[in-house]
Order: C-alpha cells, then sequence, then structure tokens
C-alpha cells in the first residue's frame, strides 16, 4: 500500500478521508497547523513541509481557508512535492467555481490552475456543498426571529462522508485530470432546506426571501453551483439531521 499525506487531516473532511484510507491499509500521514509529528502552516511552508513530504507517495491537498491563504499554501505544497518526487497530487473543489464569481470560489479555481500546470500528476474533484455547511448556515440564520434568504436559489448539499469515500477511492488509484463532479441527491430550494432544519430542530420561525444585487446573487440563482445530472450522493438533508440528532 502507499503512502499518503492529507492536508487538513483533522478538518471535517480530512479526518473521514484519513480513516477511509486506513482502513484500506494506506499509510496515512495527517498534516494541519497544530498536529504533530506533522504540523504545518502551509502558507510559510518550510524545511517541516519537505519532512513531510519525504517518502510520500500521493498527497490529498484538503485544506482551505474562506479567510484566505489557499493560493500561497497551494505554491508551497506544490514545490515542496515536486521536490520529493510526489506521484499524485489530489485536490478537491466546488462545483461552480468557474461560474459563480465569489472570491472564495475563485481562489479555489485558481488553485485548480496551479494544480493543473504543476507538472505533477493530478486529479480535480469538485462537489457540492456539504451538508455541514448548509447546517451551520441555517443554524446562524434561525437565531434571528425570521430567517432570510435569497430568492431564488437552491441547493444540492451532499453527505461528507459520500465526499471523503470518493476522494479515498481517487487516492488510491492513477491520476486521471479533472474528473466528474460529485453532487448531493437532491436539488432543494434554501426554503425546502430551511423548513426541513426547522422541524428537525423543533423550531419555529418565519421564513422570508428577498432578491440580492449582484453578479454572484445571479450566478447562484441561476444555478451555477449545481450539477442535477451528476447527484450521485444518497445521504438526504434529513438523514444527515436525524443522524446528528
Amino acid at each position: 500500500m502507499t503512502v499518503i499525506l492529507v492536508t487538513g487531516g483533522t478538518g471535517t473532511l480530512g479526518r473521514l478521508v484519513v480513516a477511509r484510507l486506513r482502513d484500506a491499509g494506506h499509510e496515512v500521514r495527517v498534516l494541519s497547523r497544530h498536529t504533530q509529528p506533522y504540523a504545518v502552516d502551509l502558507r510559510k511552508g518550510g524545511p517541516e513541509l519537505d519532512a513531510a513530504l519525504a517518502g510520500v507517495d500521493t498527497v490529498v491537498h484538503c485544506a482551505s481557508s474562506p479567510t484566505g491563504g489557499d493560493e500561497e499554501a497551494a505554491h508551497h505544497l506544490i514545490g515542496a512535492a515536486d521536490r520529493a518526487g510526489v506521484r499524485h497530487l489530489v485536490y478537491i473543489s466546488i462545483v461552480g467555481v468557474d461560474r459563480v464569481p465569489l472570491g472564495y470560489y475563485r481562489t479555489k479555481l485558481t488553485v485548480e490552475r496551479l494544480v493543473e500546470s504543476s507538472g505533477l500528476g493530478w486529479t480535480i474533484l469538485r462537489a457540492t456543498q456539504f451538508h455541514d455547511l448548509v447546517r451551520k448556515l441555517l443554524e446562524s440564520l434561525a437565531k434571528l426571529p425570521v430567517m432570510v434568504l435569497p430568492k431564488g436559489v437552491s441547493d444540492q448539499p451532499i453527505d461528507t462522508s459520500e465526499v471523503a469515500a470518493r476522494l479515498a477511492e481517487i487516492a488510491a488509484g492513477d491520476p486521471a485530470g479533472r474528473v466528474p463532479d460529485l453532487g448531493g441527491p437532491e436539488v432543494r430550494t434554501l426554503p425546502d432546506l430551511a423548513g426541513a432544519y426547522l422541524r428537525a430542530t423543533g423550531s419555529r420561525r418565519r421564513i422570508v426571501t428577498v432578491s440580492l444585487p449582484g453578479k454572484t446573487a445571479r450566478a447562484f440563482a441561476a444555478g451555477g453551483h449545481l450539477v442535477p445530472d451528476r447527484a450521485e450522493g444518497r445521504v438526504t438533508f434529513e438523514e444527515f439531521l436525524a443522524r446528528r440528532r
């Protein structure tokens, strides 16, 4: 079995990827800012990163931060991977990064292009939003007496475990370039998802939708972040919420 390093290996997705790979018999190194023996800040790089990658065959790059630094992290990771002779770099991205002009999406697209031009063998998987993220958004909105949602926007959330399973499968194989997107089982309107959340938590809130201006809002309303033809997920939002209870 191969030696595989998972960046962001203690995060929501990364820890599940680590578990999958270890269950399959691979030797897995977990890289994060605070986890020994591979505690590395990818935004800074350095000799610790080179040491973490020594002898590694495949890297699964799950580390990401909406607050910035992903491009610097990718530069450092790719450089160190090249020096270490890494055979396969796997990157998890988001459906719609090339269609929705959100700042974080644009950063993910830039990282995709860095991976593609790295000279390494690579695979990129785009997935729709995780159930966890949708739940956190609705949880935050439900703190107010009225839940205000963007009008005309739907989502296609997917269970993190299903994305982890696909990434582990990809990591165990050969570089494949841009592989087919992975979408959740259903395209649901945001009010529909909010209603499911409120029922699951026993909460009562009035739901109001408002039109939002700008290119990003229009791109979301047009479904730029959806892949209904790739609805391969099986776990619904209700099943995810029930499991959390």
